[in-house]
C-alpha cells in the first residue's frame, strides 16, 4: 500500500511526497527522504498515511498529536485501545480511520445498511473474505466493519460473530452471523456479504483488483485532513455522507 499511495500521489495533482517510513529505511534505489522513525521526520502542518501495524499505528498517533500532524490510517487489526488512542489524537489534531479506502466498498456499506433495512430480520447473514496470502489480520477490518454493520440492524454484539465452522454444529441460531476468511494467493481484497432467506438468496460483494483503489482514495482522505479541523473521521466525511 505505501508503494501505491507514493505511486498515485506522484500522478495526482498537488501533493508532495516529503517523507517515507518503514522498519527497512535503508531503501536507496527508491530515492527520497526514509527513516524508520517517524519522530525524526513528522513535523507540523504534514499530513501522515498510515498503512502499517498497530505498533507503529500508536507511535504514530502520540507523534502525530505532539507534532500537529493530520493522520490518515488504514492499519487493520487495531484492538479497542488502538482506536481510544486514535479518539484521543483526535482531540488535538485532524484523524481519519478507515477499515478500507476504497469507494466501492463506501457503497457497499451503504448498500448493506439499506438490504438491511428493507429484508426481515429473520434473513441470515454470512460474511466471506479474501485475501493475499500475507494478510496478518483475520477477518479482515473490512469484514469486521460490514459484521458491525449487520450487529447493529439485528441488535447484536460481537459475541454474535461465529468465525468458520467445524464438525457437527447443529442447527444454526438465528442470533448468528457468519464469518469467513480466506487466504491464498494475490487476491487483492474480495468482500462478499450472503443474506439468506427461505427459498432464496442475495449477495453484496465488492472485488478490489488492484490497490491503486485504496491508494486514490487515501489520498482524498489526506486532502481533507489537511483543512480540517481537529476531530475523528471516517470517509463518509470525505464523501459527504
Amino acid at each position: 500500500m505505501g508503494r501505491a499511495v507514493v505511486q498515485a500521489a506522484r500522478e495526482a495533482q498537488g501533493f508532495e511526497i516529503r517523507a517515507r517510513v518503514d522498519r527497512d529505511a535503508n531503501q536507496p534505489e527508491v530515492g527520497g527522504v526514509w527513516s524508520d522513525d517517524p519522530r525524526a521526520v513528522v513535523r507540523a502542518a504534514d499530513v501522515v498515511v498510515d498503512f502499517s501495524s498497530p505498533e507503529c499505528t500508536r507511535a504514530l498517533a502520540q507523534v502525530c498529536a505532539e507534532r500537529g500532524a493530520a493522520l490518515v490510517s488504514g492499519t487493520t487489526g487495531l484492538t479497542r485501545e488502538d482506536e481510544a488512542l486514535l479518539s484521543q489524537a483526535a482531540q488535538k489534531v485532524a484523524v481519519l480511520r478507515s477499515a478500507n479506502f476504497s469507494l466501492g466498498v463506501a457503497a457497499l456499506r451503504r448498500a448493506l445498511e439499506a438490504a438491511l433495512r428493507s429484508l426481515p430480520g429473520g434473513w441470515d447473514i454470512e460474511i466471506v473474505e479474501r485475501h493475499h496470502r500475507q494478510k496478518a489480520d483475520s477477518p479482515s477490518g473490512t469484514a469486521l466493519a460490514l459484521a458491525d454493520i449487520a450487529l447493529a440492524a439485528r441488535g447484536l454484539e460481537r459475541g454474535a460473530l461465529r468465525n468458520g465452522r467445524e464438525g457437527r454444529v447443529g442447527a444454526r441460531p438465528a442470533e448468528e452471523i457468519g464469518m469467513h476468511a480466506v487466504r491464498g494467493g494475490s487476491w487483492v481484497g474480495d468482500h462478499a456479504v450472503l443474506l439468506a432467506g427461505t427459498g432464496e438468496w442475495l449477495e453484496l460483494r465488492h472485488v478490489a483488483q488492484d490497490r491503486t483503489a485504496f491508494a486514490y482514495g487515501a489520498l482524498a482522505a489526506a486532502r481533507f485532513v489537511a483543512g480540517a479541523a481537529p476531530g475523528l473521521y471516517t470517509l463518509d466525511h470525505v464523501l459527504g455522507v
